[in-house]
């Protein structure tokens, strides 16, 4: 029964991106970055921190692209290539625990404050006020000064950050869903808080969390490379950001064209794949959308 569902969820997921022709193009982005995520150790031609030399045993230093180095190298003479596969599964990681658990989050608080309401609402969102007054970068700041670098503090500080508007829009729509019919019948049949919000009430904005969820995932990847390129990614795990971070303090950002483009170019396209998705769940979820 649960694997009917699951497939009857997915076949869905599927018809909606299928029938947006934005969707379509943005699904093929982003399949197409996590298969090179998955894949990078197989794909990638070098290790993504060996100093290289050519063929004729000269350090590979700051040489364009090429059919010996086909993205060029660094100033320290590491494969390019090699560096935006095994930053691509870096960023994709970020940008996806990042976005799943920060609309957990939101979700769950938007919902328990909507359908609940009084003190636990005024609660819930007298603390999403706080949270909304509290900036990233200083954020992420501290926690770095009190643990150091590392991959999963710049997650729970995006997962800290993000899931604010989330939280506010889930619950207006609930808050506006609790009072329907069908609620309300569910209500007079016995069924307990709990069964009514995640049975009822939640299916009806799924649209609208899938919606937030392609938002945050790309909010994530924005912040990351941000913070990266700031110099507070993980030093041990290359992303797209860090790669921008390491031209700059190379100095070499107005001459190597070809360091600065794949990274920057990659971070627009997955951005932009993420928000073509969310139109099609924007459609969906405002139908009036589709008359325009």
């Amino acid at each position: 029964m649960k694997l009917r569902r699951i497939k009857e969820f997915l076949v869905a997921q599927f018809r909606i991106i299928m029938g947006n022709r934005f969707g379509i193009v943005g699904a093929v982005i982003i399949v197409f970055f996590c298969l090179v995520g998955l894949l990078a150790p197989v794909l990638a031609p070098h290790q993504p921190w060996d100093t290289l030399r050519d063929a004729n045993n000269k350090l590979a230093i700051m040489r364009p692209p090429s059919l010996e180095f086909p993205l060029g190298t660094t100033a320290l003479g590491r494969d390019l290539l090699s560096q935006m596969l095994y930053a691509t599964r870096t960023t994709v990681l970020i940008g996806l625990v990042s976005g799943l658990i920060s609309i957990l989050i939101g979700a769950n608080l938007g919902l328990l404050s909507g359908y609940y309401g009084g003190k636990m609402d005024e609660i819930l969102m007298r603390f999403t006020d706080i949270i909304y007054g509290m900036p990233f970068l200083p954020f992420l700041i501290v926690l770095i000064a009190l643990f150091g670098r590392s991959l999963w503090f710049v997650i729970i500080a995006i997962c800290c950050i993000v899931w604010r508007t989330s939280a506010r829009v889930i619950r207006a729509q609930t808050l506006a869903i609790k009072q329907r019919q069908f609620v309300l019948a569910a209500r007079a049949r016995g069924c307990n808080n709990l069964r009514i919000i995640y049975g009822h009430i939640m299916p009806n904005i799924l649209p609208l969390l899938l919606l937030y969820t392609a938002f945050n995932i790309a909010w994530s990847v924005l912040a990351e490379a941000g913070a990266s390129f700031l110099g507070f990614g993980d030093p041990n795990n290359l992303s797209w950001g860090g790669m921008l971070y390491n031209l700059w303090i190379s100095g070499k950002v107005r001459t190597a064209w070809w360091w600065f483009a794949p990274p920057a170019v990659c971070i627009v396209l997955l951005v932009s794949a993420l928000v073509f998705v969310s139109r099609a769940y924007e459609e969906v979820a405002n139908p009036r959308l589709k008359k325009r």
